[in-house]
């Protein structure tokens, strides 16, 4: 992936929006309360083998894992970002019962660039920086200039625009991203967001609390 800051324009992104956007392809409209189905099984322990990039997790390390591929610029994700993951965090990773993973998958060049700039804060603070950008999600990624959205997004995180433009630059940084795509393509086939691989099964879609809690509570002793 040759990553190319002039490509951050509305224009490249409209038909991404409006695929993530479209709630039929993930899922969430099943209207009843049973637990969600699996879409297969992975090998649990290879898509927990480390990446080219520090792992973005919080909670107990002896916690069940919850992974969760995420774009910046999907609705869904900021969706499960703003209104699940509260609740879910309170219930379940500040309780020690899960250890939640948090892993970048960019659909496109400015969910690339949204992700650098979170590592650029800092990677201990990328966690935080991404839910940020979640709840700023309106003001930056579907707008004509998103860098100008991103950077004032950014603002309370100390990054300047100097900061940010040195940031993008980072073209070993770019393609560590790349490689995560690739990684979860091939090992989970993930191929929308938001994606959750729980006890080695993949779930497609966005998930509520009540199905999180359907799918951890056999696996919580």
């Amino acid at each position: 992936m040759k990553f190319a800051l002039n490509r951050l324009t509305r224009r490249a992104l409209t038909q991404v929006a409006a695929v993530a956007l479209t709630p039929a392809l993930f899922g969430i409209a099943r209207g009843d309360n049973a637990p969600p189905k699996s879409d297969r099984s992975v090998d649990m322990a290879k898509v927990l083998e480390p990446g080219p990039l520090p792992e973005l997790s919080v909670g107990d390390a002896a916690g069940v894992p919850v992974i969760e591929y995420g774009s910046l610029t999907c609705p869904h994700c900021a969706h499960f970002s703003k209104d699940i993951w509260p609740a879910f965090k309170a219930a379940f990773v500040d309780t020690g019962k899960v250890r939640y993973i948090f892993r970048e998958y960019s659909r496109n060049n400015l969910d690339v660039a949204a992700f650098m700039l979170a590592r650029c804060v800092g990677e201990d603070k990328a966690l935080a920086t991404i839910e940020l950008l979640f709840a700023q999600q309106d003001t930056w990624a579907f707008v004509e200039k998103p860098l100008d959205g991103l950077t004032s997004a950014l603002r309370p995180t100390g990054m300047t625009r100097e900061k940010i433009e040195n940031c993008l630059k980072d073209q070993k940084m770019a393609d560590a991203f790349a490689q995560i795509d690739k990684t979860a393509e091939t090992t989970v086939k993930v191929s929308g967001t938001p994606t959750f691989v729980i006890d080695g099964k993949v779930y497609g879609g966005a998930l509520s609390n009540d199905d999180l809690s359907a799918i951890l509570k056999p696996l919580i002793k």
